[in-house]
């Protein structure tokens, strides 16, 4: 469950305009640095494709129970369509968003609790990231449309509480928006890809306060910062997907930890999409290496679960990756349109 969401006051909705067309631009370093990072993904995809067949090799011991697997593969209300974000709200039911742009909710066991709602608009693009708050507010990723949309806990769209939706690289614009997510003042930190490697911070109002990041792979850059956590401390976590890394920022921006690096080895990451931040370890979804790693807070590694294939309990390019109050970590395995249960 992430973090707190407090009320606020109104914050406005403006509708987000399609990204331009970059034909005819001579492209810039950055530009070539996010395309590269696009295709390795896409490499990756393919890999993992050719891995699930031929199966895993040199996968290090797994460390976790398999509980349950559901879901299935479709349209209609309770099945599911490769999906990428997740959240568990403070009674477990599991919220996913997939690439129909449908939210919908779960209990434990995968039984649909009410009919699914679509976000507002999704011709250009589909959500990323869920968080959810203390009162059970839904925090949207909204990707392509450069904004954070809240929903009530009944499955209300909320437009007063809309955080950005202008297009742009100034303060509280976005590129494209990866995840939101609460700490305990009601401070919203919102992390974007695209025109920006950044994150975004905002008051319980709306107002925006700082940011921090730029694109590289140097301390305190991103590489696609593709979701984000927030510990008892307050502190940011970050996983700075095509750097391999995690990054460990205060509320003020100051990086206070950075580990990781590429590999398939124990320890190693590949395309980190997704954690969950305990008081014991931090859990990683890796999309790239299809799995689940668990880590101390600085970064030595406890073990693994899951490997690339189509069994039971492997995975192909898992996104997401949440836990219940009973300590159960839910895996968004996400080109098998299914969820695994797993105690770890």
């Amino acid at each position: 469950m992430r973090e707190r969401f407090a009320n606020s006051r109104s914050w406005g909705l403006r509708r987000g305009q399609p990204r331009a067309n970059p034909l005819g631009r001579a492209p810039s370093r950055r530009g070539v640095s996010r395309s590269l990072c696009l295709w390795a993904i896409v490499f990756v995809v393919i890999l993992g494709a050719w891995i699930g067949r031929v199966g895993a090799r040199n996968t290090p011991p797994s460390e976790g129970r398999l509980e349950q697997t559901w879901g299935d593969r479709g349209l209609e209300d309770g099945r599911l369509q490769k999906p990428r974000a997740a959240a568990v709200d403070s009674h477990d039911r599991i919220h996913l968003v997939d690439m129909s742009a449908r939210l919908q909710v779960f209990d434990r066991n995968g039984k649909l609790l009410r009919p699914p709602v679509r976000t507002p608009e999704f011709r250009y693009g589909k959500p990323t990231g869920l968080s959810i708050g203390p009162d059970d507010h839904l925090l949207v990723a909204d990707t392509h449309y450069a904004r954070v949309l809240v929903y009530s806990p009944e499955g209300e769209l909320l437009p007063e509480r809309t955080i950005g939706g202008t297009r742009g690289q100034g303060p509280g614009e976005f590129g494209l928006v990866t995840d939101a997510v609460v700490d305990s003042a009601g401070n919203v930190y919102v992390a974007e890809r695209g025109d920006l490697d950044r994150i975004q911070k905002f008051s319980p109002q709306g107002e925006f306060l700082r940011q921090w990041g730029s694109h590289g792979d140097g301390p305190g850059q991103f590489r696609r910062p593709q979701n984000l956590a927030i510990d008892e401390q307050d502190r940011i976590w970050v996983v700075d997907a095509c750097n391999h890394r995690i990054q460990v920022f205060d509320g003020e921006g100051e990086l206070l930890q950075m580990w990781g690096s590429y590999g398939t080895d124990l320890g190693r990451l590949s395309y980190p999409y997704d954690l969950v931040v305990t008081d014991e370890a931090v859990y990683v979804c890796e999309f790239g290496n299809h799995r689940v790693q668990k880590f101390t807070h600085d970064g030595v590694s406890l073990g693994v679960w899951g490997e690339a294939g189509h069994g039971n309990d492997q995975l192909h390019n898992p996104w997401a990756l949440v836990r219940d109050s009973r300590q159960r970590l839910y895996v968004i395995d996400t080109n098998h349109h299914r969820v695994h249960r797993v105690h770890f």
